[in-house]
């Protein structure tokens, strides 16, 4: 597991995000705006029009940064928020023209990362009181990991590796690679950092009990029922962290809690998510 804080810092990799998302909207100018928009200043109410877990917000802070930096972002409501339909999350102020160039890409923004903490926030619900966690994988927008991840944990999830230097995990290509899971295994832990945990991921019971002997810490289950499920938490009888992936909904998950499982990896939390429904409502002052 990566490390987890709940605020989003500002990376070369999100204003690179930004500067793209800005350029394919903006390159070639705002030609609506400039021969029928508004003159003056005005007020841009950004709101929800369904329950959302509010995401994005220093992100709208940031793309008003660098596009138009006379609009001033007031927000309502913090990131985690728990919004009904009709809240508002945030209001834009300034040139009128300026919150009209810059509305798509601030939408764009917000509506993903709230989609991502939402349905997350789904997730952990459902698995509430099971003691398992929920957590991602890797299966991120390109170019998003760093705000797909953090979406993840403003819903209340947490992060699995957040690249592949992160974590080692040995999947089924590695072990046909190296011949066995007891080999694969047994390579970690020879060079392995004392600061990194040895995860292997394991389809049946002679693979599990192998992984174990070799000296596996924690044992991801893939494509597992929960009954399934169970009988191997029963084998490991604690010797290892359980993990539990691969054709996990939203339908099953609390069955996976409840089979024992620790952890939960869930890829439709960011490949998978859906644009929550905002809009904006322009005033002119």
């Amino acid at each position: 597991m990566s490390e987890e804080r709940n605020e989003l810092c500002w990376t070369p990799a999100i204003g690179r995000l930004i500067d793209l998302a800005l350029d394919e909207d903006l390159a070639h100018g705002d030609v609506t705006t400039e021969l029928a928009g508004p003159l003056g200043r005005g007020v841009g109410r950004i709101f929800c029009r369904e329950p959302i877990v509010a995401c994005g917000l220093p992100v709208a802070g940031w793309v008003l940064e660098r596009a138009e930096p006379e609009v001033e972002l007031d927000s309502a409501v913090s990131d985690g928020a728990v919004l009904h339909a009709g809240s508002e999350l945030c209001r834009i102020v300034g040139p009128a023209a300026a919150i009209l160039r810059v509305e798509r890409t601030l939408l764009n923004f917000l509506m993903r990362m709230s989609g991502v903490a939402t349905l997350t926030r789904r997730y952990v619900e459902a698995v509430q009181g099971s003691g398992a966690r929920i957590v991602d994988t890797r299966k991120t927008v390109p170019g998003w990991r760093v705000l797909d991840k953090y979406a993840v944990r403003i819903g209340g999830g947490g992060n699995h590796r957040q690249h592949l230097g992160s974590g080692i995990l040995i999947k089924d290509n590695h072990i046909a690679a190296c011949g066995s899971v007891r080999e694969a295994v047994t390579r970690a832990r020879a060079s392995a950092p004392h600061t990194l945990r040895v995860e292997v991921e394991v389809e049946d019971a002679d693979g599990l009990l192998e992984a174990l002997d070799a000296g596996a810490e924690v044992l991801l289950l893939d494509n597992m029922a929960p009954a399934e499920v169970r009988e191997m938490v029963r084998r490991v009888a604690g010797r290892a962290l359980i993990e539990v992936s691969g054709g996990v909904e939203l339908s099953s998950v609390r069955d996976y809690g409840e089979a024992g499982a620790q952890l939960i990896s869930v890829g439709a939390l960011t490949h998978s998510a859906v644009a929550v429904n905002l809009s904006l409502d322009l005033e002119i002052r």
